[in-house]
C-alpha cells in the first residue's frame, strides 16, 4: 500500500497531476513514499478524466500540481483530483500549488474586473480541499482568500544559500525590481550581511499586460555586485531591462534570483542577452530544455515541500521551517 503509516492507522498518500511529474517524483523520493497510481487522460473535447488505482479511504491526501501552461487545464485537473479524493472518503485533503495560478489577479485595478485569485481559492474549497499549500504567493494576503488553513512556504532560504556562495557579501546591493517589493529586498539584504538596498523605478500601463518600463535606479549600485530579486519571471521584459539599467549605472555584476520561472516566450532569449551573470530560479514550475540557457540555474524546491508535508501530516509547525520557532 502506498504511503507512510504511523501509529493509529494514520496514512499519508501523495497524488500527482500531470503538469510537473519530475517535481512530484522528487518530493516522493524525499518523503520515501510512492505516488498513488493514477489514471488520467483527456477526452477528445478536452474534458479530463481521473481515477486512482488503489484505495485512499481514511488517508491524509496531498495533491501536488504545478499551475503551468496550459494553466487552465492543470487547475481543472487538480480540482477533479480533489473531488475524486473527497468522494473516495479520504480523511483530509491538502492541495499543493507550488505556483498559485492567477495569483497576480489578487485585486481590482479598475471597475468590472474579477479577483481571479479569490475565485481559484473558492474553487478548491468547493471541490473539497481542506488546506492549501503554496510557495511565495505574489501577494501574501492571498492566504486570506481560502476558507481554511493556508501554508505559505518561502523559497528565500534556498535561494539565499545559493547566492551567498556566488557573491562577495561585503560588496552586495540587493535590488528590488520595483518599490512595491522593497520589504522582500530588505529580508534578502539582512540575510546577505546587511548591505545597502536599491530599487528600480518603473512605470506600468495597466491596459498592457506583461509590459513595464525600467527608468532609473534609486540607491547605491555603482561598483557593487547586485542581486536583483523578485517572486517570478514571466516574459522577462521587466527583469531584463532592470539588469541593463543596473549595468548602465555602474553595477559590477548582476545576479537575478526569483522563485518561479514562468519563462513565457521570449523570456529565455531576453534573459540570456540582458547581461546578467546568472539567473537563479526554483523548479516550482517545469522548465523544458528549449527554455533553458547558459546563465540559468534551477534549484530544487522538493526538499522544502517534503518537509512541509511532513509537518502538516505530523500536526507540527510549518512556520518552524523558517523561523525556528514552533
Amino acid at each position: 500500500m502506498t504511503g507512510i503509516t504511523t501509529y493509529g492507522e494514520k496514512r499519508l498518500v501523495l497524488i500527482s497531476g500531470r503538469a510537473h511529474p519530475e517535481l512530484a517524483a522528487n518530493v516522493a523520493s524525499e518523503l520515501d513514499v510512492e505516488i498513488v497510481p493514477t489514471t488520467a487522460y483527456d477526452f477528445a473535447n478536452g474534458e479530463v478524466y481521473v481515477r486512482f488505482a488503489e484505495s485512499v479511504r481514511g488517508a491524509d491526501a496531498f495533491v501536488l500540481q504545478s499551475h503551468t501552461a496550459p494553466i487552465n487545464q492543470w487547475i481543472m485537473e487538480q480540482l477533479i483530483m480533489v473531488d475524486a479524493l473527497k468522494r473516495a472518503s479520504v480523511k483530509q485533503i491538502t492541495a499543493i500549488l507550488p505556483f498559485y495560478g492567477y495569483a497576480r489577479q489578487d485585486k481590482k485595478h479598475r471597475g468590472r474586473e474579477p479577483i481571479s485569485a479569490r475565485l481559484v481559492a473558492d474553487l478548491f474549497k468547493t471541490a473539497g480541499a481542506d488546506r492549501l499549500m503554496s510557495v511565495d504567493l505574489h501577494a501574501a494576503q492571498t492566504q486570506g482568500f481560502f476558507d481554511g488553513p493556508v501554508d505559505h512556504l518561502w523559497a528565500m532560504p534556498i535561494l539565499v544559500d545559493y547566492v551567498r556562495g556566488r557573491v562577495n557579501t561585503e560588496n552586495v546591493t540587493v535590488v528590488s525590481p520595483d518599490a512595491g517589493r522593497i520589504r522582500v529586498a530588505e529580508q534578502w539584504a539582512a540575510k546577505l550581511g546587511g548591505g545597502p538596498l536599491a530599487f528600480v523605478h518603473k512605470t506600468r500601463d495597466i491596459h498592457r499586460p506583461n509590459q513595464a518600463v525600467a527608468n532609473r535606479v534609486v540607491g547605491e549600485v555603482e561598483g557593487r555586485d547586485c542581486v536583483l530579486v523578485d517572486d517570478l519571471i514571466d516574459t522577462g521584459g521587466t527583469i531584463a531591462e532592470a539588469v541593463r539599467v543596473l549595468l548602465h549605472q555602474g553595477a559590477n555584476s548582476v545576479i537575478v534570483a526569483a522563485t518561479h520561472g514562468v519563462l513565457s516566450d521570449p523570456a529565455s532569449q531576453r534573459l540570456a542577452e540582458c547581461g546578467a551573470s546568472e539567473v537563479v530560479v526554483t523548479d516550482t514550475l517545469p522548465i523544458p530544455p528549449e527554455k533553458r540557457f547558459a546563465q540559468l540555474k534551477v534549484l530544487s524546491i522538493a526538499p522544502l515541500l517534503a518537509r512541509a508535508i511532513r509537518e502538516v501530516f505530523d500536526d507540527g509547525s510549518v512556520t518552524s521551517l523558517f523561523d525556528g520557532n514552533a
